[in-house]
């Protein structure tokens, strides 16, 4: 079959009589999704050219010319894309590109090989590279909270549960209670990522390979961990893009919530941390607008995250057994979750990087209710059980607010009333660095557990970042 007869019945060869019907063209099309795989497609057919020429079905000369070939390939699309390529896909742009470089010595490049294995290795290349790049780019943002946090040793902020004031922390509490999340999603990546590093090359369509290929050198030379086990499997696997969209989903919630506090805290209410000109944006119609649209705008992209996490579930969750051609839908949500990631981590960052901690506005939010439990402390240590103590301040903040005084300007005797147990002591209570520092237990809010946890993330920092350099694995 001559190259043109071949382009014009596509890849199946002479089974078909005439043409795909018009209606089925468009819908058959991947390229428009898929071309950016076109360098991932090129290093795999290249290995398999040598591969397949160490098993004895290319000469030297062949495989040669096929690999020379392949890199005028690249050079001819680096340079022109391939946007008006006439092809269904990248496969078919790269190999009929091929035929027009080496001739028709091109034709035994797919032997043994089928677009099944050769699209899966593609993807996964894809997909360890993209998921280091998402890697390193949310440990950037960690490093970007450490310095925050850091910045916000000696600052005390009201803690706030379900949004309502609890206990007083330090400021580097709050940004270290959003870089551990994240250092648990470079985890999730690393795990995706070792499992994206199994090489479905040499499978074939579904019962593998009838030549003898190393598959073990194959994979040395593409950096995969390992080959997979069943062909059967290996051409239908797509658990590491869930794992993929998975580890995404869970970075978009952590940067919405984030993103939520970054929001809420530099409103004009709070007023606790301010955005620098450069993440923020103004209104056209209200000249004194400072709105918090990169927080904002973090915020929405985890729909998309979710989103992409669901598609690939139920994508893949009716399959008959192998591969389907409802896997070419694979690839979308893949890449809008590294764009997405790649294209938001950086705003954020950046905005984290640069944002100012207000002290005097946290100092001047905190209310003395703040220190309640401290009360309850204070009865605990000179006996009193905890629920009788919880009990006994209780009543005595629903006095300050009969009152209208705060709990710290209650008189001694309004305390005496409530517990014998309190004596003139009890306003030493009321000391905001007193009320952190006694909580040095490891993972607290004194400055000394504060400063252990930042030495700790910078470990785990530096740790993962030698991790993604090595393409290893996180712990």
């Amino acid at each position: 079959m001559s190259a043109g007869e071949d382009e014009a019945k596509g890849l199946w060869g002479g089974r078909f009589d005439g043409g795909m019907a018009p209606a089925m063209v468009p819908l058959n099309l991947s390229l428009d999704v898929d071309a950016r795989l076109w360098r991932e497609d090129v290093v795999a057919s290249m290995a398999w050219a040598r591969a397949i020429g160490g098993a004895g079905v290319l000469t030297e000369a062949e495989a040669e010319a096929i690999v020379v070939g392949l890199r005028r390939v690249a050079e001819r699309i680096e340079s022109d894309g391939v946007n008006d390529a006439p092809d269904e896909d990248i496969h078919s742009v790269v190999e009929r590109m091929l035929g027009e470089e080496a001739g028709e010595v091109a034709g035994k490049l797919h032997t043994g090989r089928s677009r099944n294995d050769q699209s899966s290795t593609g993807v996964r290349l894809y997909g360890m590279a993209s998921l280091d790049a998402v890697s390193r780019a949310v440990l950037d943002l960690c490093d970007a909270l450490v310095g925050l946090a850091e910045r916000g040793r000696e600052v005390i902020m009201p803690g706030y549960t379900h949004l309502q004031q609890a206990q007083p922390i330090r400021a580097g509490q709050w940004a270290l209670s959003h870089l551990f999340p994240l250092l648990r999603d470079v985890q999730r990546l690393r795990a995706a990522r070792a499992a994206a590093s199994v090489l479905p090359l040499g499978s074939g369509a579904i019962a593998g390979c009838p030549f003898p290929v190393d598959r073990e050198a194959l994979a040395e030379e593409l950096g995969f961990d390992r080959i997979s086990e069943n062909s059967v499997d290996a051409v239908s696997d797509r658990d590491w893009i869930v794992d993929t969209t998975y580890a995404g989903a869970m970075i978009g919630v952590h940067l919405s919530r984030l993103s939520e506090d970054l929001v809420l805290f530099s409103s004009l209410e709070f007023g606790f941390i301010r955005l620098s000109d450069g993440f923020s944006t103004g209104s056209s119609l209200m000249p004194q607008k400072r709105n918090p649209d990169v927080a904002e705008l973090t915020r929405g992209k985890a729909g998309r995250l979710t989103g992409g996490l669901v598609t690939m579930l139920t994508l893949l969750k009716g399959l008959p057994t192998s591969y389907n051609r409802d896997l070419q839908e694979d690839k979308e949500p893949l890449f809008d979750a590294v764009d997405t990631l790649l294209m938001t981590l950086p705003a954020i960052t950046g905005a984290v990087s640069t944002a100012e901690l207000r002290p005097d506005r946290m100092r001047a939010a905190m209310d003395a209710q703040l220190l309640a439990t401290d009360l309850a402390d204070y009865l605990v240590l000179r006996g009193v059980p905890f629920r009788a103590s919880h009990e006994i301040v209780g009543r005595l903040v629903r006095r300050s607010e009969e009152k209208g005084v705060a709990l710290s300007e209650l008189d001694v005797a309004d305390y005496q009333a409530e517990s014998s147990v309190f004596g003139a002591d009890v306003f030493d209570v009321f000391d905001w660095e007193a009320s952190v520092e006694a909580r040095g237990a490891a993972g607290g809010t004194s400055l000394h557990s504060v400063e252990r946890q930042i030495a700790t993330a910078r470990t785990r920092i530096g740790e993962a970042r030698q991790q993604v350099a090595q393409g290893r694995a996180g712990a």
